[in-house]
């Protein structure tokens, strides 16, 4: 069976981190080996607080050596990174990227350069944010920012179609074979928006955007968790592309029909093997 090892943040109550990646890949039939960068109580957008602790970053690193010491890392398909919650942590993912590569050169490293959104803006230190850029994103074979991520990695504004494209491009001609912006919110505020820019060709996928009193959290954790998933399974981009929007616009269908504010994996969890939205990306350039 397929592996992958996701680091990331965890939260014991909701889904969000790992607790938004780890079932839905679980759920398409992958085996999830998952590294917690934290581990807090719930997420840290309840108004209540939260409580928790940030793991020293050697961790990451003697939990795959552990796992390289039983021989088991050539099983590896893929490190899937997300929260990081220090410079060290950053080194230490770069290290663990090393070794599964290592014992399985054709693994891939998908990077979720978790910085913010354009509501909350930087939600890591600076410190982590040079490191993303200067050590993970030339290893990175796939990146996967939203549009205040995109803009920070290719250190340039977006305000369009033709400029998200551009950057992605940019940020390509660094290391990535492609990139999953995970929300384009320049484009529309009636849809949700998603661009995938490959060596060749780019696509947008749009849909409904959904009104919530509270948005839920974690809903980019869950993109890059699916698409990862399907390209392991050995779909092509395109089609990993269409099954992850498809699949988490089913699950925020399911979250807004039960009135929930935690994004409801379990419930929808036949959504994620086999989505009943059918929505198509369209191709926008091919170059």
């Amino acid at each position: 069976m397929k592996g992958i090892i996701s680091i990331q943040s965890h939260v014991v109550y909701g889904h969000a981190g790992n607790s938004s990646a780890v079932f839905p890949m679980q759920r398409l039939g992958l085996e999830v080996w998952p590294i917690h960068t934290v581990q807090f109580s719930n997420h840290t957008q309840y108004v209540q607080g939260w409580t928790g602790q940030v793991f020293a970053a050697e961790q990451i690193h003697h939990l795959v050596a552990g796992i390289q010491a039983i021989d088991k890392l050539d099983h590896c398909q893929a490190v899937l990174s997300g929260y990081l919650g220090s410079a060290e942590q950053c080194q230490s993912v770069l290290n663990a990227v090393e070794l599964v590569k290592r014992a399985n050169p054709k693994a891939l490293y998908i990077c979720d350069p978790v910085m913010g959104d354009p509501d909350k803006g930087c939600i890591v230190a600076p410190e982590v944010h040079q490191q993303m850029i200067q050590l993970l994103l030339p290893q990175a074979d796939v990146i996967v920012p939203n549009q205040f991520e995109l803009s920070q990695l290719a250190g340039r504004a977006i305000d369009s179609l033709t400029e998200a494209v551009e950057a992605a491009r940019a940020i390509m001609a660094k290391g990535p074979d492609m990139v999953l912006v995970k929300h384009l919110h320049c484009l529309s505020a009636h849809q949700f928006s998603m661009l995938l820019v490959t060596a060749n060709e780019a696509y947008l996928i749009q849909r409904p955007q959904l009104d919530f009193d509270r948005a839920p959290v974690g809903v980019g954790d869950l993109i890059s968790a699916l698409f990862s998933a399907q390209l392991i399974l050995g779909k092509t981009p395109l089609m990993a592309f269409e099954h992850a929007h498809n699949a988490v616009f089913d699950v925020l269908k399911k979250t807004q029909q039960l009135n929930q504010w935690e994004l409801q994996t379990i419930a929808a969890q036949q959504q994620l093997a086999t989505p009943d939205s059918q929505f198509k990306a369209q191709l926008i350039s091919d170059s």
